[in-house]
């Protein structure tokens, strides 16, 4: 999804302490077992952090048929600065994202979390990267291939719809689409398995990535040593699922920014999509309410003296504007479905608000208006334009993230895209209003995706554990709510303690709080964890979200309000 700076794993003190895990070799914190790997340094166009060596690991495809031949993951290090007391393993989730792209000048931070007394190790995970093998997923050769084969459909418009879909003509333009769209789905499947990548796609499951980092470990800290592990976003699946699968591994273990592992094991991911924005909305209503007290000066979008309630109605009117200016022409520069979208993407992090408000805001304004002599071409600014990139980079350089994400969903057989297409609308007026209905080809196609995974981990959930994990999560969030969080630690009972910080955004990465950092030190360095799961941490006082504005001034706004 995104490269994170991982600013929530910043520390201020790194003390080194002699404590070990349940279970840890006690001859392995002074020695580790590198001799297959061939450390050196790491390839330069992906990795420029001198703090870090690469090397290759051997694996098979699938870990219960040796048939069906290997593979290799590209693993990147940094040795402790310390006395070495293990490995501990990162992955930044997506599914989809690099572990050495986002490890790639963040080294220094994680070492100090650790209190040096960690290699740090990531990889690039099955599915992923151009050294990885297998790696990138492709369906297309060429960009022109894939605008020719998705042009006028809802791949590249999204969808068009106001308040909470009850408008008779959006509801029958959406659902008229639906055979069209199912077809090009199938077909688009098919492509992929046809592709020469597509030989692969059985086996970059995120099982099959678990049973990765566990060989990791037995190689790099001896076998059967703990697996410390962090993991965000969707590295809590890899990560849920690794506490599950190998519970007596379990060493330090850190999941900020949870996905319900009961969802992927039991729904499609198409239904789940929309249960994860259960709090997307309140991230938006942090966001008005922030520029409101902002005001003028501070957020281009509201006047003196307005409410959030009145920036609201302010960006409603022009959603619906943008809305039915679709409806005579649907080439217009800007849709409804690319002002949500792009309010979408800033609601993961609270950084983007004032470049949202005070860049791309103005322009979407005069796009809309007609009165932007670059609408044609940039009608969403530089923002945009780097959104557009990325999402440009996903689709049609690669689909690593829908390849896995699809591997590891159910496969029901039998949803059709109407299907889909109702729960959208059902969704839009129970659910997130503002977001559901952004369409989201990765998680809403997955049920016409060709294969499964030949791995898939469906439980149990409550398998008891070695050593006790640590569970983060923001009070807020788009797309992992506080309730997933919640869900996996009463799932674990007392082997797991919960952690929440006052924030907004998607995991706890966005905003620095030095209260979380000493919870996450002390754990990392002695095993310290909170003795109930009612730990609530505020956001530091001297990061605002707008100019002068910190994100107590919002919270406290929501309470009054």
């Amino acid at each position: 999804m995104r490269q994170l700076v991982i600013s929530f794993l910043l520390c201020t003190a790194c003390a080194v302490n002699t404590a070990r895990v349940k279970g840890e070799n006690q001859t392995s914190g002074k020695q580790n077992n590198h001799h297959i790997f061939e450390w050196s340094p790491c390839d330069p166009t992906i990795v420029q952090d001198p703090l870090l060596s690469c090397s290759f690991f051997e694996i098979p495809l699938d870990y219960h048929v040796p048939s069906a031949g290997h593979g290799r993951i590209v693993v990147a290090k940094a040795n402790a600065t310390g006395e070495r007391r293990g490995t501990l393993f990162f992955n930044p989730g997506g599914p989809g994202s690099s572990g050495l792209t986002t490890l790639n000048g963040n080294t220094s931070v994680l070492l100090n979390l650790t209190g040096g007394n960690y290699d740090i190790v990531t990889w690039d995970p099955r599915g992923v990267g151009p050294l990885t093998v297998p790696g990138d997923i492709f369906c297309f050769d060429s960009v022109a291939e894939y605008d020719a084969f998705w042009n006028g459909t809802i791949e590249h418009s999204g969808i068009e719809m106001t308040g909470t879909f009850r408008d008779p003509g959006d509801i029958e333009r959406l659902l008229s689409q639906a055979t069209v769209m199912q077809k090009k789905y199938e077909e688009f499947g098919r492509r992929c398995l046809q592709h020469p990548t597509g030989k692969y796609l059985r086996y970059v499951g995120t099982a099959a990535t678990v049973r990765d980092m566990v060989a990791l470990a037995d190689e790099l800290d001896g076998p059967g040593s703990p697996v410390n592990y962090a993991g965000i976003s969707y590295g809590t699946v890899l990560g849920a699922w690794f506490v599950n699968m190998f519970p007596e591994r379990v060493g330090r273990v850190v999941l900020d920014g949870v996905i319900n592992p009961l969802l992927v094991a039991t729904e499609e991911t198409s239904m789940f999509w929309p249960q994860m924005l259960a709090d997307a909305d309140k991230v938006y209503q942090g966001f008005v309410t922030g520029c409101a007290l902002a005001g003028p000066s501070g957020c281009a979008i509201a006047q003196a003296n307005q409410s959030a309630a009145d920036v609201d109605a302010t960006i409603q009117a022009l959603l619906k504007r943008a809305h039915d200016a679709a409806r005579v022409n649907s080439s217009v520069p800007v849709t409804s479905a690319d002002i949500r979208s792009a309010l979408f993407g800033a609601m993961y992090f609270p950084t983007e608000w004032p470049a949202l408000a005070n860049t791309m805001y103005p322009q979407i304004v005069a796009a809309v208006k007609g009165e932007s002599s670059q609408a044609s071409s940039s009608p969403l600014g530089p923002m945009s334009r780097r959104l557009q990139k990325r999402q440009l980079n996903d689709m049609v350089v690669n689909y690593d993230t829908k390849a896995i994400l699809c591997s590891d969903s159910i496969d029901r057989r039998g949803t059709r895209m109407a299907d889909v297409f109702k729960n959208i609308i059902t969704e839009s007026r129970t659910g997130s209003q503002l977001f559901t209905s952004v369409w989201q080809n990765t998680f809403y196609g997955c049920p016409f995706w060709p294969v499964r995974a030949v791995e898939r981990y469906e439980g149990l959930f409550k398998n008891t554990l070695a050593n006790k994990i640590l569970v983060a999560s923001n009070v807020f969030d788009p797309v992992t709510p506080l309730s997933n969080a919640e869900a996996l630690v009463g799932l674990l009972g007392d082997d797991a303690r919960l952690v929440v910080q006052r924030g907004f955004g998607h995991t706890t990465v966005p905003s620095p709080s030095q209260c979380l950092n000493k919870i996450f030190l002390a754990y990392f360095t002695n095993g310290t964890l909170p003795e109930g799961n009612d730990t609530v941490c505020d956001v530091d006082d001297e990061f605002e979200l707008f100019a002068g504005v910190n994100t107590e001034a919002i919270l406290a706004q929501f309470t009054s309000d």
